[in-house]
């Protein structure tokens, strides 16, 4: 049942992006629409993909939803063991953010991305990350799953949102400074963004709420390989590999907070913070043999 509501999941993904896609497409072609991102309360003219686009999001994340909490049932434990849990959750996050965020503003531009990766996240555990659900190495039979493990996949799923915005942030900033490549009319739709400026405001408070929860991963992973390994600190890849993110994401605030980094500069910080997450999660867990192998696709 897990798996099945997993793979509606996965469908209802993929149809919201090609709701929202053809939202952006139309408004490609609009070239009197207001800024995207708009209170509740403004009136626009109706957009009936973004509306449908906004449903299936919030099926999809439903369905993901009752797909994790069954693969717990079915494990008898918290569901982000392995790798195909973390990446479950890690959409579910990245989904729930994307909702929260559009609850206040009108961000629903953020959708095709959003949505996408989700949906690519969701089919890539089932394809290549799906264990049969069992319990836990004696390493992991610990309340500090729930709390390290759980804000991990929390923080992770917001610096996916945060990733998208830097995306979309540079590519607004290149449009306007007149990059012949975005000047077509495919790229219309970028007129309707809000400005790079306020794209970059939005990512560096989700990086900053992302940030904490990290800070608090890595206190947490020391605290527990404390009581399982008999030390804080042992340099293993998965460690040094969650310091490295996290040096790299200080970094960024503090460049923007203390000595005025902003603009592209910032925006290359998140995208070089987020690449290490990505690489921390699949090379260094697939590749990079050390104590936190618990992939759950192989034996060591």
């Amino acid at each position: 049942m897990s798996a099945l509501f997993a793979w509606g999941a996965a469908t209802a993904l993929a149809t919201a992006m090609v709701a929202f896609a053809a939202d952006l497409a139309r408004r490609a072609d609009d070239r009197t629409g207001p800024p995207a991102a708009t209170s509740p309360g403004t009136v626009t003219r109706p957009r009936r993909a973004a509306g449908a686009g906004m449903a299936t999001t919030w099926l999809a994340t439903v369905m993901l939803v009752a797909a994790i909490v069954l693969r717990g049932i079915a494990a008898g434990r918290t569901p982000w063991s392995n790798m195909y849990e973390f990446t479950l959750v890690g959409a579910a996050t990245a989904l729930i953010v994307f909702l929260l965020l559009n609850l206040r503003r009108d961000l629903r531009f953020l959708g095709t991305f959003v949505t996408g990766i989700a949906a690519l996240f969701v089919v890539l555990a089932l394809n290549v990350f799906y264990v049969p659900a069992t319990g836990l190495f004696p390493a992991l039979q610990s309340y500090w799953l729930v709390i390290h493990v759980g804000i991990a996949v929390g923080s992770a799923g917001i610096f996916t949102v945060s990733f998208v915005l830097s995306c979309l942030q540079l590519l607004r900033d290149s449009q306007q400074h007149g990059t012949r490549a975005l000047s077509g009319r495919g790229w219309g739709w970028l007129n309707h963004l809000p400005e790079p400026a306020a794209l970059e405001g939005l990512s560096f408070r989700l990086n900053a709420i992302g940030f904490i929860g990290w800070t608090f991963t890595l206190i947490g992973g020391a605290i527990w390989a404390e009581d399982a390994w008999g030390r804080y600190w042992g340099w293993d890849p998965k460690e040094v590999w969650t310091f490295v993110i996290w040096v790299i994401y200080a970094a960024y605030l503090h460049a923007r907070m203390t000595r005025g980094w902003a603009g592209r500069r910032s925006a290359y910080l998140v995208l070089v913070g987020y690449t290490c997450v990505i690489f921390n999660f699949t090379v260094v867990n697939l590749i990079i043999n050390g104590k936190h192998s618990y992939s759950g696709l192989t034996t060591g």
